[in-house]
């Protein structure tokens, strides 16, 4: 039987501060906040948002992610890459094996799913 439809704003999502990140701070002194509001039964999809203020991170995601922006202002930067400017309102996706750098210049708040 399929999963039943979920909808975020039902979720009892319980704040955790400075989860870990799927990298490394290079810069700054980041704080963030993640509200996971969805895990899948399997533990392979998880949905929630994430705020952070500003900081660098070495990434190296060996999950999807899927990123929609509600506030803030970021750079990624994939290894061997151009600067990617991402601003609220952006939606975008990170696919596994993308390394680089992701630096919040400005307090972001986003909606994430992510699928490993």
């Amino acid at each position: 039987m399929a999963e039943p439809i979920f909808v975020h704003r039902n979720a009892h999502a319980v704040p955790q501060v400075d989860a870990p990140w799927p990298g490394k701070v290079i810069a700054g002194q980041p704080q963030t906040v993640t509200m996971n509001g969805y895990a899948s039964a399997d533990g392979k999809k998880f949905m929630g948002t994430w705020q952070s203020t500003p900081g660098t991170w070495r990434i190296d995601y060996d999950s999807w992610e899927y990123c929609h922006f509600l506030e803030g202002y970021s750079i990624i930067t994939p290894e061997g890459g151009e600067p990617i400017h991402l601003k609220a309102g952006d939606v975008f996706i990170v696919p596994p094996g993308t390394k680089g750098t992701w630096e919040v210049v400005e307090t972001v708040r986003k909606y994430y799913v992510f699928v490993l």
